[in-house]
């Protein structure tokens, strides 16, 4: 009989793990086995710092707590990083069951469905930190596994001489009275013979002050999303009802991160084909038998209705793009009742004759809709005299469209580009930025494979988001915007490189709405920001000059210039320290 019971243990303890899959660790054999042998035995369960990667086949080496305590705002979201990693060899095929408490102050509640303990499973990346840029890498980079993807589980295989990282997340509601939150969080070790549990206690200090709902942040976050990845990925007809269902959860996710901006596609491949999934037309093209163009808007209104309806993300709608890389036009031709396309550049005439009826069109339908002011036409990357060639034609079919622009900074366009976002280690001149801020224009920094550091690489450093972010306010941009949110590749739960970019540079999110570190601390990054800007506010108002003096010294270390990696982790914790101290 207990043999029976065991066999059947041993089933649902394979049955629940079957569905999560994490791969082989490529450095393992190299593994420190002495720093395994010398650590004590038992279960060691520890909270760590969240600006580090643990390594899944060796002892954590970085500084560990068996407490935690942090300060923060009401209406903020804080994390922190656990292990759990022991040698003794009878942990081996057990469950790891995560569970927490409610947190206390007196009479004062933080319920738990406030609070999110999940395990943090290992995926393959690559380090292209030794290369003067991740763009176009053409050698092999050395793989690794890094932990990076969050699950939707509180349950995960044990094994000894593992370490399995933890991520623990609380939302701070906005009525959150202050004072100082106890609670407890758990896991459970269960084997075919024994259940063993251990507890940390935890404690958040909520200050007085409040931060604002994401809906309401003034940043401009700009992650481009791609539905036609996750179609392929589910299985489902782009843009049908099941595909939108299906993908609202992580939709939500990024509206709660602050995003201003709906990504939609003019054209079929806007980007030649770079990434896993081409990004198919939005707005199906339809030359008539007598050479006259019909529009066929439907798939084009049920995205951005979607996106501004039942997602809340409004702001901007971007229309990619006019000069795709490729300059390639697809088009469907009643003549030959196939697909044609036509290739032609900006300074052409026949690249006019192609877009000049569509955007007068186009303009028309967004006027329909009521969405002509939020809608830009939107470019990626591309020469100043194609950008040049392209506006005029834009302001011929209507002088009140709206242009966007992500790429290298032209003087010369700055005055047309309502939202102009510009490389990462680009500057744009101070007078220049007020013009345009007097204008009400939008100026954005971004990072793409150019950046080995910082970045959003699953190699990159955890704290690097952060860094990042501040470095826009530090500037006086308005935002950040990086080009792939979604767009997953053939593995995307496992491996995370894909063709010539770095590992991490095609999607900051995982399937079935699983999250990042790296999508967490670039959340954190804008809630930072946002603080800076309340703090900024307040101090102003009650005339705390020598405080305002001190943060805004703290803010100017973030530069984008000789920017020494080793020492971002201490500048992010040291702006934290001095934001919750004001």
């Amino acid at each position: 009989m207990e043999r029976l019971f065991i066999l059947m243990l041993n089933f649902i303890c394979v049955t629940s793990f079957a569905q999560f899959k994490e791969p082989a660790d490529p450095k393992k054999k190299l593994a420190n086995n002495g720093a395994w042998e010398k650590l004590s035995t038992g279960i060691q369960f520890v909270f760590i710092d969240p600006d580090y990667s643990l390594s899944k086949h060796n002892v954590p080496t970085q500084e560990t707590s068996k407490t935690w305590k942090t300060d923060a705002w009401a209406g903020e979201t804080v994390s922190t990083q656990l292990a759990v990693f022991s040698k003794d060899a009878n942990v081996d095929n057990s469950s790891l069951e995560l569970s927490f408490s409610n947190l206390k102050s007196n009479k004062n509640i933080i319920y738990k469905q406030n609070i999110h303990f999940s395990p943090i499973a290992y995926v393959i990346s690559d380090d292209p930190s030794k290369l003067g840029s991740a763009c176009g890498i053409n050698i092999i980079l050395d793989s690794t596994l890094v932990a990076d993807r969050i699950l939707n589980a509180t349950t995960i295989e044990f094994n000894s001489k593992e370490t399995r990282p933890l991520w623990l997340s609380i939302d701070i509601p906005k009525n959150t009275k202050p004072g100082l939150y106890n609670g407890t969080i758990t896991v459970s070790i269960k084997s075919a013979k024994r259940t063993k549990k251990l507890n940390l206690p935890f404690t958040i200090n909520v200050l007085s002050y409040k931060l604002a709902d994401a809906k309401d942040w003034s940043f401009y976050l700009d992650l481009w999303q791609n539905p036609y990845s996750s179609a392929r990925y589910y299985n489902l007809e782009p843009l049908s009802k099941a595909h939108l269902d299906k993908i609202k959860p992580i939709m939500k996710r990024l509206a709660n991160a602050g995003q201003k901006n709906i990504t939609t596609t003019l054209i079929y491949d806007p980007w030649n084909s770079q990434t896993f999934d081409k990004y198919d037309a939005m707005i199906r093209w339809i030359k008539k038998k007598d050479g006259s163009w019909e529009y066929d808007y439907s798939l084009f209104d049920k995205w951005n209705e979607y996106m501004q309806k039942e997602i809340g993300i409004s702001a901007y709608i971007n229309c990619y793009s006019m000069i795709p890389w490729n300059l390639s036009f697809y088009y469907f031709d009643e003549a030959t009742q196939q697909r044609e396309v036509l290739k032609a550049k900006p300074s052409e005439q026949a690249y006019e004759d192609h877009w000049l009826p569509f955007l007068k069109d186009f303009a028309a339908h967004l006027k329909q809709k009521g969405w002509f002011n939020k809608t830009t036409i939107a470019m990626d990357e591309r020469p100043m005299k194609d950008m040049q060639a392209a506006t005029n034609i834009i302001k011929k079919a209507d002088p009140n469209f709206k242009i966007s622009l992500a790429g290298y900074y032209h003087p010369e366009l700055s005055d047309d580009i309502i939202d102009y976002t510009i490389p990462f280690y680009e500057t744009m001149t101070p007078e220049v930025l007020a013009v345009r801020k007097a204008k009400g224009y939008i100026t954005r920094a971004y990072t793409c494979c150019t950046e080995t550091y910082p970045n959003t690489f699953t190699s990159s450093g955890y704290y690097e988001p952060i860094y990042m972010i501040v470095n826009t306010l530090q500037r006086g941009f308005d935002g950040y915007l990086r080009w792939a949110y979604d767009c997953w590749n053939e593995q995307p739960l496992e491996d995370t490189r894909f063709g010539s970019w770095a590992a991490g540079d095609t999607y900051l999110v995982y399937p079935d709405n699983e999250t990042s570190i790296r999508f967490e601390r670039l959340r954190e990054g804008i809630q930072t920001v946002e603080k800076i800007k309340a703090l900024r506010l307040s101090l102003t108002q009650k005339g705390k000059t020598e405080q305002l003096k001190n943060l805004e010294e703290q803010i100017q270390q973030f530069t984008n210039k000789n920017i020494n990696r080793d020492l971002i982790p201490s500048q992010v914790k040291s702006l934290k320290n001095l934001l919750n101290s004001l």
